[in-house]
């Protein structure tokens, strides 16, 4: 590593001393309106002069992406270990009606409108800075999803919902990335249907058999008494990864697979899953810790650089109407209430599967308007954060009142 010195480490001993305050005051943070995105995005940012000191921007941006993958993963099969089939049986038309109907719709309303907004991009730009912008963040979520003020049926919505979204937005943003690369012109499509087939079908058929076989072979060692309470959350970390990295090898969608051997997992295990809880309060909340305060010296600065009155339009538009409308016309006749219907439909958080979205395809495609997507993303995960994190308490509360 060159230009490293006494700065360096200055530098790097502020943002650990950062945690540990951050750490000491945890619970009265949790009594705020800040969270802990917004804590680390700001440092971040304040931080992001002095970050050429430890890397070139290229190698920054692959840092930026690695890290957005391992944390995403274990977020979402953390997450989802915690959804109870059992309890879904009268739910789970709700994240259904969102996925099936509110998530196209929503790509095809923010196509049109990235498109009368910005026609000089062209329709494909629209369509894949639409496509990005659509999935929820699981991380930005935690805090109404664990919120017990939450009704069960609305916080495991949201939960299945960022949960599976990210996967299934993937074969429209590689769409959209194909026809803008393409310029328009014929491009080779041919095998993306068969693509993203596969990806949604194998995907899960992955997640399932690993998460049954390791929840199994857990149990059997718990019951014969073979292993160490630490040892459990090394199964969880490496039975996370392992589902991502199998199914990306066979060709399914390896967030997708995360997600869905989660919840295998969690309802599959015959003990507790407290050593998962455990992991994620303490080393993966470091990682997202990690995540917000490289999206804030990296991304944002970037983002902002390039920032238009055209890209905060896009940002604001996307975090309200572009969202709101298609999830409330999904939940037509769903049997919630008004305000619960906006509750689903306001807290659609943007955040790590955005951002790890937009680095793969300015990593592994050539189009134009690369600066103009990266603005529209990071402004609107920006917002996001400051945003839904405000809100995510006092609303939380209101909505278990109601």
């Amino acid at each position: 590593m060159e230009n490293t010195g006494p700065h360096a480490e200055l530098i790097l001993l502020g943002v650990l001393v950062c945690v540990i305050v951050y750490s000491l005051l945890t619970k009265v943070v949790s009594r705020s309106v800040l969270t802990l995105p917004i804590i680390f995005m700001v440092i971040g940012f304040a931080a992001s002069p002095s970050l050429t000191t430890f890397a070139p921007p290229e190698v920054l941006f692959q840092s930026s992406r690695f890290l957005a993958e391992i944390t995403l993963i274990l977020i979402l099969f953390a997450d989802a270990s915690h959804v109870r089939f059992a309890k879904l049986k009268n739910a789970f038309q709700f994240p259904l009606r969102m996925l099936v109907i509110g998530m196209p719709l929503t790509i095809a309303f923010g196509t049109a409108t990235v498109y009368v907004i910005s026609p000089e991009g062209g329709l494909a730009m629209a369509l894949l800075t639409a496509a990005v912008l659509t999935p929820t963040d699981a991380a930005l979520g935690q805090n109404v999803v664990s919120s017990p003020d939450v009704p069960l049926r609305l916080s495991q919505t949201i939960n299945i919902e960022s949960g599976l979204n990210d996967g299934l937005a993937l074969p429209f943003v590689l769409l959209g990335a194909i026809l803008a690369s393409a310029g328009m012109e014929p491009a080779q499509t041919g095998g993306l249907a068969v693509n993203t087939l596969m990806q949604i079908v194998l995907g899960p058929i992955v997640g399932a058999a690993i998460g049954w076989s390791v929840a199994r072979a857990l149990d059997l060692a718990r019951n014969r008494d073979w292993i160490n309470e630490s040892a459990q959350a090394v199964v969880f970390l490496t039975t996370a990864f392992a589902t991502y990295l199998l199914a990306e090898l066979v060709g399914g969608n390896g967030f997708i697979a995360a997600f869905v051997g989660g919840a295998v997992f969690g309802n599959v295990f015959r003990h507790g899953i407290h050593f998962i809880t455990e992991f994620m309060e303490s080393q993966g909340q470091l990682l997202s810790m990690a995540a917000f305060l490289i999206f804030g010296a990296v991304l944002l600065p970037e983002g902002l650089a390039h920032m238009t009155p055209t890209a905060l339009m896009i940002a604001v538009l996307f975090l309200t109407v572009v969202r709101i409308v298609p999830i409330l016309l999904s939940l037509i006749g769903s049997g919630l209430t008004m305000s619960e219907k906006l509750f689903l439909g306001w807290f659609g958080p943007r955040g790590i599967a955005s951002i790890l979205f937009t680095l793969i395809m300015i990593d592994e495609f050539e189009f134009s308007n690369k600066d103009e997507l990266l603005a529209c993303v990071s402004m609107t995960v920006f917002l996001s954060i400051l945003l839904h994190g405000v809100t995510a308490t006092p609303l939380a509360k209101r909505i278990g009142r109601l």
